[in-house]
């Protein structure tokens, strides 16, 4: 008699970056008191049925090189570090993640950290030194970011200075026990030139490359990628393929966390603009020059938002065309892909919901709770029934000899 394999499907956890409703505590009472804002997110999110929640840190806007108004997507400091992050400090988060249940994945610091003025980048820098020191004191993993681009050199001395200016902070998170997760948005609007790559790791291939890099000074270990479907849709690529890409070059360990977000491309601007985007005529240039007004920035975004909207999980419908063609995320198979494609430790790998929906971003906490509660709920059934499909099919009916029926998505054939 064949013996036969327990039905035991493993989910995932669900959190939430805390950038989806920046204010949750005015800021006059969090800048005098700092870590209430991120005791009241916890609470928050165990409102919304969350696991955990990814903590977003930004420099304070009194420092903050670019203005709210030139943000597509404003970030938040939930964790603010004008003062170094003590254990003091580590102590009164510990307390609320113990009295909430809910916990911290990661802590997440968007910025561009091969930025092309020597005293910005420095900057920076240093603020990414802070946040890997919060992170140590809190006992977490990883810390979540970006690489970005030197605009000054093509792309491929851009690898040069990764290898001389980034790896030494990948040292610095070694030192630390962390690893430094790479989100990979090309961050189209990120200038007003015609650069839509903007965010040096922004491509499987890519990835292999800057991991090989930092592979050859020691600190392979701490390079890895924080995914996000919704960056892939708006290259034109499908997450089961890139996943099969990964694991055909030998390399299916390198996600170590994922964003949950999708991307809804609309038709008639990829008619009008193709994946390029939009080049000219945005509003961020006037009669030949970079507009001097800072809030004219924001229109370089144009070049993206021209094809694409970005897509809380839950809140669109697609026709079955949308997933064939890669006009948005399948996230069915987004997560069965992932379990059958991909090294990685289901049980302990958040799924984080990032809310950059435009019209759904509302600030009120009493209106964006539902939404954001709903997100939730949608993200974790969905994980959960990709789960049952994997132990179903995967061990149940393959240790009884059983087939699958049917053919799924097929890697490489979108």
């Amino acid at each position: 008699m064949t013996e036969p394999m327990e039905f035991d499907p493993t989910y995932m956890p669900i959190g939430v970056l805390t950038a989806a409703l920046q204010e949750l505590t005015p800021r006059e009472l969090r800048d005098p008191d700092p870590d209430l804002a991120i005791e009241e997110w916890l609470a928050f999110a165990a409102d919304l049925d969350a696991d955990c929640i990814e903590l977003s840190a930004a420099l304070h806007p009194s420092v903050a090189d670019v203005p709210p108004e030139a943000m597509l997507d404003p970030v938040a400091n939930t964790l603010d570090l004008r003062d170094p992050f003590t254990e003091a400090r580590a102590a009164r988060v510990q307390a609320a993640i113990d009295e909430t249940g809910v916990t911290i994945a990661d802590i997440a610091y968007f910025d561009d950290l091969l930025h092309q003025d020597p005293a910005l980048r420095a900057k920076k820098h240093d603020f990414m030194i802070r946040v890997m020191d919060a992170a140590a004191l809190l006992g977490l993993p990883a810390v979540c970011g970006f690489i970005g681009r030197n605009q000054s050199l093509s792309m491929e001395q851009n690898l040069l200075d990764y290898e001389e200016s980034f790896i030494p902070l990948l040292k610095e998170a070694k030192a630390r026990g962390l690893e430094y997760r790479v989100e990979q948005c090309p961050m189209p609007g990120w200038t007003p030139n015609d650069n839509f790559i903007n965010n040096i790791g922004y491509t499987p291939a890519l990835w292999i490359a800057l991991y090989q890099i930092a592979e050859k000074h020691g600190v392979g270990d701490q390079f890895r990628v924080h995914y996000d479907p919704s960056h892939s849709v708006l290259m034109g690529q499908d997450t089961r393929s890139m996943f099969q890409y990964l694991k055909d070059e030998g390399y299916p360990f390198l996600i170590g966390g994922m964003h949950v977000k999708g991307q809804v491309i609309d038709s008639k601007g990829v008619s009008g603009w193709g994946y390029g985007g939009q080049t000219v005529q945005r509003g961020d240039w006037f009669d030949g020059e970079i507009s001097d007004n800072v809030a004219d920035h924001l229109n370089a975004w144009n070049v993206q938002l021209v094809l694409a909207d970005h897509e809380l999980p839950g809140t669109a419908r697609h026709d079955p065309l949308a997933y064939l063609q890669n006009r948005t995320v399948d996230w069915l198979d987004h997560q069965l892909a992932a379990r059958e494609l991909l090294d990685f430790d289901v049980a302990t790998t958040p799924l984080i919901v990032e809310h950059e929906y435009p019209a759904a971003r509302v600030q009120e906490k009493e209106l964006l709770e539902p939404i954001l509660k709903g997100s939730v709920a949608f993200t974790r059934h969905i994980d959960e029934a990709a789960a049952d499909m994997y132990s179903l099919q995967n061990e149940v009916l393959a240790a009884q000899g059983i087939p699958v029926q049917g053919v799924g998505r097929e890697a490489y054939r979108s």
